[in-house]
């Protein structure tokens, strides 16, 4: 993504201070005007950088804007300028560079523009959850159902811009930089070793059939002994899992996880979920979220790195992996 310096170059490498006669009116309230012109000469983008000193927004955001690649630099700059007013334009910027922000800490070497629906749900669970540790004032408490909404309107509204104006990222593949890197997955199989070793089976279990289906928090809930097959009258080698068409698919389950399963199937009855939390009750992504954590924190991971691991992510890479025949 680059380094979000406050006085990168503008767009087509022209600085705000840089304008001919006839571009945007800096400051002021319209939106008319050249492309070429930097983002913090776009009416109501004018950067602050300190208090008083007459800017609209944070030049923090505004350079954050700036050290995009040219391609989604100007993509970005065409969509504030679609803005219909300054509070408008102020808004969009507040609200992608947040979303940037985040984007950059998971996967600091996706471009804006090769980002998914997996990633926006990600991010909106994230918020939900209060599990978000960037781009947010008060990292870890939950934003309101309203400003996640709010927040989710904005960004679809640039990824509608993107779409329509036919910059989307045809030559990368969304995900390709790995939400996972190889090292990432060793030391997240390794921690679910130790989260069975430690008497936590259901997670363990729960954390090696995301990593290796990718599926969903729904569907892990719904797994029953109905769901498992065994190969020769041993260990069960196979699980079948609901994709998110509602289509049954089947997956070999990993050789370390057999013994889990196993463990886990002999004290259910038929139709009895296989996934249960300690108290009992239904898993859901908050539990899968605090399982993944737990993992990778035990298998060795940075605790920074291990908090921006999230289920939906998750699914979006190993689903993308697997469509791509992963060797695993």
């Amino acid at each position: 993504m680059g380094r979000a310096g406050t006085g990168g170059p503008g767009i087509g490498g022209l600085d705000a201070g840089g304008l001919e006669a006839g571009g945007l009116e800096v400051g002021g309230s319209g939106a008319a005007g050249s492309e070429t012109a930097g983002v913090g000469a776009i009416g109501g983008l004018r950067p602050r950088h300190r208090p008083g000193d007459g800017g609209d927004v944070p030049a923090a955001d505004v350079g954050l804007v700036e050290a995009l690649a040219p391609r989604t630099r100007r993509t970005v700059a065409a969509w504030l300028l679609d803005g219909p007013s300054p509070a408008t334009r102020q808004t969009r910027l507040q609200v992608l560079a947040a979303f940037l922000r985040w984007l950059h800490a998971v996967e600091p070497d996706l471009d804006p523009l090769a980002v998914t629906g997996a990633h926006l749900d990600a991010y909106c669970a994230g918020a939900l959850a209060g599990t978000l540790t960037v781009g947010v004032r008060t990292p870890g408490r939950p934003l309101a159902p309203a400003t996640v909404a709010r927040k989710r309107a904005v960004l679809s509204s640039f990824y509608t811009h993107v779409w329509r104006s036919g910059a989307v990222r045809h030559d990368s593949v969304p995900g390709e930089s790995r939400t996972l890197t190889r090292e990432d997955r060793r030391q997240l199989r390794r921690g679910i070793a130790r989260l069975a070793a430690d008497g936590r089976p259901a997670e363990a279990a729960a954390v090696a059939l995301l990593e290796a289906t990718g599926a969903t928090a729904d569907a892990l809930a719904g797994l029953t002994l109905q769901d498992l097959r065994a190969v020769n009258a041993g260990e069960p080698a196979i699980v079948t899992v609901h994709d998110g068409r509602g289509d049954l698919v089947a997956f070999p389950v990993p050789e370390p996880v057999r013994p889990l399963l196993r463990a886990l199937s002999s004290a259910r009855t038929p139709g009895e979920p296989l996934l249960r939390r300690a108290d009992g009750q239904a898993v859901d992504v908050r539990w899968l979220r605090a399982a993944l954590t737990d993992a990778a924190l035990a298998g060795g991971m940075p605790r920074a790195r291990a908090e921006l691991l999230d289920p939906y992510l998750m699914r979006a890479t190993t689903v993308t992996e697997l469509l791509r025949g992963r060797a695993t």
